[in-house]
């Protein structure tokens, strides 16, 4: 398969598969990255991990994901942090330089959206030097609207950027993904902004399709079956100087009842077709 240069394969999109299994397959069909996930590489062994990586010759892209700083609590906010300090110690040993982090949502009884954005910009603060001492940038990933009360008070890449920008962008960038940013019409003029700066940390893939399902957290499209025009969304990236990996991340419960090299392979080969 050609023009897979920049492809990675997020693991979450074939989580079916083991991480040996995964690795095996990518050197199979020569994708050259992965974005890694926190919870499987944790239970693998970080160390391991990153040694079964290094030695299949994978680039890891990203690892996912840190984040969750919305709390008010001051317990739960020690905690946030401290777990989002060994996320970065995390990525750090997989040799990744991008923590994807997901910003958290309201807390319980909570409808001050403006208060939970302050406690991530100061929950920044404190992460971002501490990642730049580990060679790691902080990538805040917004995620659509529909998620803003349980998951990520962060909705488009103007409220992304208006965080990152309170530190340098070696620090702080964003994550342009095309699942929660395609109905933006101000999302190319946000990522010009942002590759303007260096903050593109991250640019991931996923098509938009509907009906969404019950729950909407696993309804991420495979690419080519939905409303997103890739092409296009790589066309501003590129147009704003990001020349590095594009992951494919699906949460997709068809995907994850098949098997999984059947899933890469297809995959890959949607990558080729609609965004290579």
């Amino acid at each position: 398969m050609t023009d897979l240069a920049r492809f990675s394969i997020n693991q979450m999109t074939v989580k079916q598969l083991s991480l040996p299994d995964l690795v095996d397959a990518c050197r199979e069909l020569g994708v050259p990255g992965v974005g890694l996930w926190r919870e499987p590489v944790q239970a693998y062994g970080v160390e391991a991990a990153a040694k079964l990586v290094r030695d299949a010759g994978l680039a890891v892209t990203t690892l996912c994901r840190g984040g969750f700083l919305t709390a008010i609590d001051p317990d739960e906010r020690a905690a946030a942090l401290a777990d989002n300090r060994r996320a970065v110690d995390e990525a750090a040993t997989l040799g990744t330089d991008t923590l994807v982090l997901v910003s958290g949502g309201l807390p319980a009884g909570s409808r001050d959206l403006r208060g939970a954005r302050e406690r991530i910009a100061d929950a920044l603060a404190e992460l971002g030097p501490y990642a730049e001492e580990h060679g790691v940038r902080l990538a805040i990933e917004p995620l659509h609207p529909m998620f803003a009360s349980d998951r990520c008070v962060v909705s488009t890449l103007t409220q992304a950027l208006d965080l990152a920008e309170r530190f340098p962008a070696h620090q702080v960038g964003v994550t342009v993904d095309t699942y929660h940013i395609w109905w933006d019409d101000q999302a190319p003029v946000q990522i010009a902004r942002a590759g303007a700066q260096g903050r593109i940390h991250t640019f991931q893939l996923a098509d938009w399709t509907t009906p969404l399902p019950e729950g909407v957290l696993n309804g991420r499209g495979q690419i080519g079956d939905g409303a997103i025009d890739m092409r296009e969304w790589k066309g501003y990236v590129e147009a704003a100087g990001y020349t590095g990996p594009i992951e494919v991340e699906l949460f997709n419960d068809a995907l994850w009842a098949r098997d999984g090299r059947e899933v890469l392979a297809e995959t890959a080969a949607r990558f080729v077709e609609h965004a290579g």
